[in-house]
């Protein structure tokens, strides 16, 4: 049986891989690092997470992300399956031991029979003799593969910043100021109610903060990068601050639920630590993506009490995340309209983090596993957050305005019969998609 080729070795093209072995075909990963590094990641290890480590909320009735993290475990998921076995504290969300998660990932790929890793950059459209292609490349695809899609396509790329928050290490932020809690004392996954750090400021301290955010040399971007757009969902803090003096105060520095243990009265902004290695050794700066220069970071950054002498693991960083116009250039199998032997997952087609572009990667590989068998695969029902996910980027979204998204319920149709304006729709939401996944997954879905 022919292989089917996945392109990138990230969170989409590994759990792709995984998904078409797992149906019995075979698969060759191609991964360009090491011969070929991006500005943002550190190593060769597949799956690297290179932004914040967290799979954001766990919680799978109020939450869509924490529902597309058990639909994702009942397909088997080999990404969830992995962050499952190496979370690390942190409140209700599932964030992993970044080095733990990334080496695991890579094992289960390597002792895999079916799966054959490629060390190597696929610099321009595949050969045609690979008829059953997934590309995962992610926003850092490289410049030739780029091209070639654009010409392909016809479409200008789009892009937007993504920005990259600061580590900390644990030992070296002052406890005589800050302290351990979670917001309203919510309990976590690892039964924890204490599993961030805070660091509080006063309304002195935090007009000082905004100010040196404000007037703190950033880096000069390329005249080719002025005209790209943030993510909403991922701005740095001094782009933030540029929008008003309380906008960090209602945004990463929100003090609600939290009170200095102390003073015993609510701190006026409070900054947020939360664990990111199993060994509790280092914290990353929740929010706090910048685009600062290193010696401005350090600087302004301990300028938040608690953190006046703290030491990074990891200085924020910039790079420029590229993705296509799925709606117009994708059918609803992830396919690209103009060159159907190519299949698109992850962050390339326009979904925004972690999971989503697992999500897409497992689709693309379940969709490619089927193709190789001789079937179509069935897509998964639109009530589902894997469906809503794959609607949007394949069809819902308008194509003059498409912009990354994360799964929210927006995403989903509603609910009939409407429960009422005052119910809380989220875990009847959560309850019809997963009904509807498990109908799906035993075969009694019809295609879409």
């Amino acid at each position: 049986m022919k292989a089917v080729h996945v392109i990138g070795g990230g969170l989409a093209g590994s759990e792709a891989a995984w998904q078409v072995a797992r149906a019995g075909v075979p698969v060759v990963l191609h991964e360009m690092r090491p011969v070929r590094q991006t500005e943002a990641h550190l190593g060769p290890g597949l799956a690297e997470l290179v932004c914040s480590n967290s799979f954001r909320s766990d919680d799978a009735q109020k939450n869509a992300v924490g529902l597309l993290h058990e639909e994702m475990r009942q397909c088997g998921s080999l990404i969830l399956r992995t962050a499952d076995a190496h979370k690390v504290p942190a409140g209700g969300a599932l964030a992993v031991d970044r080095v733990g998660f990334s080496e695991a990932v890579e094992a289960a790929l390597v002792a895999e029979p079916l799966i054959e890793i490629c060390r190597e950059e696929i610099a321009g459209l595949p050969p045609p003799e690979w008829d059953e292609i997934i590309i995962a490349t992610g926003p850092l695809t490289s410049p030739a593969l780029a091209e070639a899609i654009g010409e392909l396509t016809g479409e200008e790329a789009l892009a937007f910043f993504d920005a990259i928050a600061p580590i900390v290490h644990r030992d070296t932020i002052d406890f005589e100021k800050a302290w351990f809690q979670s917001r309203y004392d919510k309990v976590g996954p690892g039964g924890g109610v204490a599993d961030y750090i805070n660091c509080p400021l006063e309304r002195d301290e935090y007009e000082a903060f905004v100010a040196a955010l404000l007037a703190g040399e950033k880096i000069e971007f390329h005249e080719w990068e002025t005209s790209t757009p943030y993510f909403e969902g991922c701005l740095p803090v001094e782009v933030m601050a540029e929008r008003g003096a309380d906008t960090l105060r209602f945004g990463p520095m929100k003090p609600v639920g939290l009170r200095d243990p102390k003073t015993g009265h609510r701190p006026h902004a409070v900054v947020q630590l939360r664990q990111d290695n199993a060994l509790g050794t280092l914290y990353n700066m929740v929010g706090f993506q910048t685009k600062l220069r290193h010696g401005e970071q350090r600087r302004v950054f301990r300028m938040i009490p608690g953190l006046e002498h703290a030491e990074f693991a990891r200085l924020g960083g910039l790079h420029r995340n590229t993705f296509i116009n799925s709606p117009r250039l994708l059918d609803a199998r992830l396919r690209l309209k103009a060159m159907p032997r190519l299949r698109f997952a992850g962050q390339i087609t326009g979904v925004e983090g972690y999971v989503e572009s697992a999500a897409i990667g497992l689709l693309a590989g379940r969709f490619a596993a089927a193709a190789r068998l001789g079937c179509e695969a069935t897509a998964p029902p639109s009530t589902t957050a894997l469906g809503a996910l794959l609607r949007h980027i394949t069809g819902d979204a308008d194509t003059a305005s498409f912009q990354p998204m994360n799964i929210n319920f927006g995403l989903f149709p509603p609910l009939s019969p409407d429960p009422g304006r005052h119910a809380d729709r989220k875990p009847l939401l959560a309850r019809r998609a997963l009904a509807d996944l498990d109908a799906w997954l035993r075969g009694t879905e019809p295609a879409l």
